[in-house]
């Protein structure tokens, strides 16, 4: 996908500004975009093949995959790393409301 075609589907989905953005639909945008990439992966024959990996550790997944997007063409490495920003600030967030809620929760089950 080209830059462009992103950034029309991004602002389509949340808003010029991103006004629009929720947990949930910031969700459902990366798990559509996910299955898209996973469609386009797929050979002839309708199989994926999954790539090898020889990472042991979370840290050595993280390295791994920044070391690739160095390796990607710049409209790719900007959607990627775009994707990957944006989902974990909304998982900051969804983690900061549920510390925050969770005293409710707690009082109610007392």
């Amino acid at each position: 996908m080209r830059l462009a075609e992103f950034r029309e589907r991004v602002r389509s989905h949340f808003g010029e500004n991103l006004q629009n953005a929720t947990l949930a639909n910031v969700r459902e945008f990366l798990d559509q975009l996910q299955n898209e990439a996973y469609d386009n992966a797929r050979d002839e024959t309708g199989c994926y093949e999954m790539p090898e990996e020889s990472a042991r550790s979370y840290e050595e997944v993280m390295q791994d995959f920044f070391a690739r997007v160095l390796e990607l063409p710049a409209e790719q490495a900007v959607i990627l790393l775009w994707t990957t920003a944006i989902e974990l600030a909304y998982a900051a967030i969804e983690h900061q409301y549920a510390e925050a809620l969770d005293p409710l929760f707690r009082a109610l089950e007392e």
